[in-house]
């Protein structure tokens, strides 16, 4: 569906800017200026989502998404997404389908000022100003203190960052938090671990917890099992872990989340988690009613004697299609109010 510019879309010419959250399987575009409320500070004037697939690159869809805006001069732009920015305004990434250049989607353009945030860095941003109803909570209390703050998301990746407050408002970690190494947890994990090395020497933590790791653990699964693997799309997992006479696929869905809840319990400690955690990640909703009857909690807590310290700490699952836009909105506008 075309985006649907708006009287505010067509005449703020340089007050509203493109915010673009990247990902591996899709980019979600969207014209946004600043808003007025303190409790919603970004405005999202028009929104489209893209299937990368479609597309030779992201230059193009940028083009498509500004052809549909019918005539908004837009001058400056934000893409949130994981990888590094090289000097030359290319980009190292390991998930997206095509090479990534800011400059040449700058001077295609005719953008003026376009920046590059981390994915997960910009998702941060916007978990404070996720409204309660687009939340569940998985455990701990209803409330926490005001603290360091994870956002972990399986996706086409894994991405991770760390919202931490300031006494001059709050700073972002990005990390690379999918490129660790995968630490298994039981005597099945273990196995199947074994089983992923036999192709290459280190398993990072997205190798299955993301869509093509959920195909990752089921696959290794199936030959554990001694069964045929009849699924090669993550969809075709979670489709199948939901019907009854699959029981391999629910298997592979049940490790998955056993495995995240692992993760993100070790994540906790690591990084000193006080605030909460928020699951943000593409495939969470398709596994929504398998993650909270799973081990995700069990595993979360079972960390020994910090246990009792990991009860207190809320952990949710956000389910909102445009954080990572407002996110990478909300960063830009802090950028260039501070410079």
């Amino acid at each position: 569906m075309a985006a649907q510019p708006t009287t505010d879309a067509r005449s703020a010419d340089g007050l509203s800017f493109l915010a673009a959250d990247v990902g591996g399987t899709h980019v979600r575009l969207g014209l946004v200026s600043a808003g007025t409320d303190p409790l919603h500070p970004v405005r999202v004037l028009a929104y489209r989502k893209f299937v990368c697939a479609q597309y030779p690159g992201l230059a193009e869809i940028f083009e498509a998404f500004v052809r549909d805006l019918g005539g908004a001069r837009i001058t400056r732009g934000v893409i949130a997404s994981a990888g590094y920015a090289l000097d030359d305004g290319s980009v190292i990434t390991a998930n997206l389908p095509w090479r990534l250049s800011l400059t040449d989607i700058r001077v295609r353009l005719g953008l003026e000022d376009f920046r590059l945030v981390n994915d997960f860095e910009a998702v941060a941003h916007a978990a404070a100003y996720v409204d309660a109803s687009a939340v569940s909570r998985l455990a701990g209390p209803d409330t926490a203190p005001t603290g360091p703050t994870l956002v972990v998301g399986p996706g086409t990746g894994l991405g991770a960052a760390v919202w931490v407050p300031t006494g001059r408002g709050a700073t972002v970690l990005a990390t690379e938090a999918g490129q660790a190494g995968l630490a298994p947890g039981t005597p099945l994990e273990l196995a199947l671990l074994g089983a992923l090395m036999r192709d290459r020497s280190h398993v990072p933590i997205e190798h299955a917890l993301s869509g093509p790791g959920l195909v990752n653990i089921y696959t290794a699964l199936a030959a554990l099992r001694g069964e045929p693997a009849r699924h090669v799309a993550p969809d075709a997992i979670t489709t199948a872990a939901q019907a009854a006479g699959d029981a391999l696929a629910r298997e592979a869905v049940e490790v998955f989340c056993g495995l995240l809840g692992s993760v993100v319990g070790d994540m906790a400690l690591l990084y000193g988690i006080q605030g909460g955690v928020y699951l943000a990640g593409g495939i969470l909703p398709r596994i929504h009613d398998a993650l909270l009857a799973s081990s995700f909690v069990e595993r979360f807590l079972n960390k020994g004697p910090m246990r009792e310290a990991l009860q207190r700490i809320p952990v949710r699952v956000v389910e909102h299609g445009q954080l990572g836009v407002i996110g990478a909105a909300h960063w830009y506008l802090d950028q260039i109010g501070s410079g």
